[in-house]
């Protein structure tokens, strides 16, 4: 049965920037899953927040937040030249990382992240540096292959989910999956584009996602809890 969410509007301090992020909590929150959004868009992404939104139901928090600043996108928009910047994405998504493992309400969660087309490259990064905070990925439609040589330290379960119209993406996601060392799995949605905006697309990234996500942040315990040891500030 759906729950009431609140979600509270953050700031999250990152070097030299301030990014905002929509932070939503759960009672009994077992786990929280960040959201790094793909090129051109924002924490505003309907898709994302769609996801987040079932993700949310299923007692999990969820952090979506810029990965720019406004006059960062606006110079983005021109350029487009950060949104492919996959090692500032993933820095900052780091450091978002260490700003939840900080936060009272979030601070002993097992993070998880959920990256679309260059955030998943900068979801891969960051796992793959924080590894002793990060207990799964999921990749939407994403560019894990622009992760590089990321991708053999990634130690945290990564599903990656792709349309079955999106041809050139499922290659790029086949190089990916065979780099990759970790628990995986990659999941082809039949009949789905880049955007999974054909109807039930949408609907069944949420489900894999959700199950993801419960499976190995909530259900599988890991002893202790880490801290950042990572070199990504």
């Amino acid at each position: 049965m759906a729950q009431d969410l609140e979600t509270r509007a953050v700031t999250i301090p990152a070097r030299e920037v301030e990014l905002a992020g929509d932070l939503t909590v759960p009672e009994g929150a077992q786990g929280i899953v960040l959201f790094a959004h793909g090129s051109g868009s924002s924490r505003q992404s309907p898709r994302n927040r769609f996801v987040a939104r079932q993700i949310a139901e299923a007692g999990i928090a969820t952090l979506l937040f810029d990965l720019l600043t406004p006059e960062e996108e606006e110079r983005d928009r021109w350029t487009g030249q950060l949104r492919f910047d996959v090692l500032l994405l993933a820095r900052r998504l780091a450091l978002a990382t260490l700003f939840v493992s900080e936060w009272p309400q979030t601070r002993s969660l097992k993070v998880g992240y959920f990256g679309a087309s260059s955030g998943a490259a900068a979801a891969l990064i960051a796992a793959a540096a924080l590894s002793r905070l990060v207990g799964a990925v999921v990749s939407r439609g994403g560019r894990p292959d622009l992760a590089s040589d990321a991708l053999e330290e990634v130690g945290a379960p990564t599903l990656l989910i792709v349309g079955g119209e999106d041809r050139r993406v499922i290659e790029l996601n086949r190089y990916a999956y065979a780099r990759l060392r970790c628990e995986k799995r990659l999941e082809i949605i039949p009949g789905a584009t880049h955007l999974f905006e054909e109807p039930g697309a949408l609907e069944a990234v949420a489900r894999l996602a959700t199950a993801w996500f419960r499976r190995h942040l909530v259900e599988t315990r890991q002893a202790g809890s880490g801290t950042y040891q990572g070199d990504m500030r």
